[in-house]
């Protein structure tokens, strides 16, 4: 089976990965999957998840966006942040839905709206993904 390499990047780690047979990201536009051989380029991502397949099993990561470089037989991904599912924290996630919430209908003042809305996002995204 044809496999490429994975290293994926944020400000505070860097996370490397071989032998992955197929990788699903959340791009701008929906979702997109990379296997060996895909076309090089750069894409856009957005807040969702990814998704790592290799040794037969799946590994899913809480993503809030960044950039894909497909080059040759491996993929480079730069993101803001990155969470393994079975590594986020329930009650910091939780908690950081239940304090944006709070912000969006107590309008509190120096947030505006779309930064809230995002909190919320990035918080609902963490809880779903560590459910896989």
């Amino acid at each position: 089976m044809p496999l490429f390499n994975l290293e994926i990047i944020t400000p505070i780690r860097e996370l490397k990965i071989d032998k992955v047979v197929y990788l699903r990201c959340p791009g701008l536009d929906g979702s997109f999957g990379v296997m060996r051989n895909h076309r090089e380029g750069i894409f856009a991502l957005s807040l969702g998840e990814i998704k790592v397949t290799r040794n037969g099993k799946d590994e899913y990561f809480a993503t809030g966006g960044g950039f894909a470089e497909i080059i040759d037989d491996s993929v480079k991904i730069l993101v803001e942040s990155l969470e393994k599912s079975n590594e986020i924290n329930l009650d910091r996630a939780n908690r950081s839905l239940r304090r944006a919430e709070k912000r969006r209908v107590e309008k509190e003042f120096g947030l505006n709206e779309a930064r809230v809305e995002a909190s919320i996002a990035r918080a609902l995204n963490r809880l779903k993904i560590s459910k896989r």
